[in-house]
């Protein structure tokens, strides 16, 4: 078998990372397969890159400004930089393909391949309403695929395939039995995830931190509470002062940041998060109940139209961003525990919107793709 170079590329938040991660992680099994990650050195998808032992490209590139400014005519400059130094490393490295997950980091490697002309590339996008560079540069991909059937709509190319997101082979292998063991929780009491996405979510780190107390003293409720780096201290600040004891409580476990995610969600009963679309795979993937709170100032709306689509399937407990204060989510969280066959029929509903089968139908477009010059 010939030797063969893929580019992977997308970063700036984990709703483009984790996919990207996930098809790098299937390539790498192949010791006849070269894979370079092409991203932001200052971004999440650098440290994750360096922790998996990939090579990796550097782009500096950030997200484009909303209005003209002077601002803007800075970022066109590093745009342009960024796309020459992407071109040379297509000449050097010539990939067989690259597979982009969409947002400004993969745009600098996409634009290049388009004024190259020889390297073929495949975009996957995961939002619902897919972002602009998907959206541009989706006309001269070998192949576009889509989380979302809706998503359709927006891309004009006719090799469109609905796979959903591409999730690490974990969420199939593990049980929630073992995850509750690994966190070291009660298999027999509820278990509660809290999470505001890869940055964390103040207003849910606000409400949920004022019902903490109550609700394990008073319901025996366990709680695994995501808060986010920038948002930890705020919280623990908090909580001290509402519960002095909490950390002797084997009930909550609170964190900045939990590595393994999967093992989190997996574990769990009920998950409160934002709607980035691979939060909601990676739910729908896990047998839990999902409250969701979409971020309101997320590009395009796209969370809110990723919950809203959950919420038509009745696979989900929706609530607007300003409504979420303490008294409406311990008034949601009190009837689910009072009503366990209501978490049973959101467990079972979300479940059904799972694609368990995304990597192995992607990483099939993926090696079609990769032949396109063989």
């Amino acid at each position: 078998m010939s030797k063969k170079t893929f580019f992977i590329t997308g970063g700036g938040t984990g709703g483009h990372i984790y996919p990207a991660i996930a098809v790098a992680d299937e390539l790498i099994k192949n010791p006849d397969n070269d894979v370079y990650y092409v991203g932001n050195p200052e971004n999440l998808e650098y440290s994750i890159a360096q922790k998996k032992g990939y090579n990796f490209l550097p782009v500096k590139v950030t997200g484009m400004p909303r209005k003209l400014s002077f601002n803007f005519i800075i970022w066109g400059f590093q745009l342009l930089i960024a796309i020459i130094k992407s071109y040379f490393y297509l000449l050097k490295y010539k990939p067989n393909m690259i597979f982009g997950t969409g947002g400004y980091v993969s745009a600098p490697v996409l634009i290049a391949a388009n004024i190259n002309k020889k390297v073929p590339y495949m975009l996957h996008d995961c939002d619902m309403q897919p972002g602009i560079v998907t959206r541009k540069l989706a006309k001269r991909a070998k192949v576009v695929s889509l989380a979302f059937e809706g998503a359709k709509k927006f891309i004009k190319n006719r090799n469109c395939y609905i796979n959903g997101n591409p999730l690490r082979p974990e969420f199939k292998m593990l049980d929630k039995k073992t995850a509750r063991e690994r966190l070291g929780f009660n298999f027999e009491k509820p278990l509660i995830c809290v999470m505001g996405g890869s940055q964390g979510s103040k207003s849910i780190d606000r409400a949920f931190v004022e019902i903490i107390k109550e609700l394990s003293n008073d319901y025996g409720i366990q709680i695994i509470f995501q808060t986010g780096e920038k948002n930890f201290d705020g919280v623990i600040n908090r909580l001290i002062n509402i519960y002095k004891d909490f950390d002797k409580d084997k009930n909550v476990m609170v964190r900045p940041y939990f590595e393994d995610m999967i093992t989190v969600v997996k574990a769990s009963d009920i998950v409160i998060s934002r709607a980035g679309s691979l939060s909601l795979s990676e739910i729908f993937a896990s047998d839990v109940a999902p409250i969701l709170i979409p971020y309101p100032f997320a590009a395009a709306d796209h969370q809110r139209k990723n919950a809203k689509y959950v919420q038509e399937h009745n696979a989900c407990i929706y609530l607007e961003d300003n409504d979420a204060d303490p008294n409406s989510l311990l008034k949601i969280i009190l009837d689910l525990y009072n009503n366990p066959e209501k978490v049973e029929d959101l467990k079972k509903k979300s479940s059904q919107l799972a694609k368990p089968d995304a990597l192995k139908n992607i990483m099939e477009l993926v090696d079609r793709v990769s032949k396109y010059n063989d």
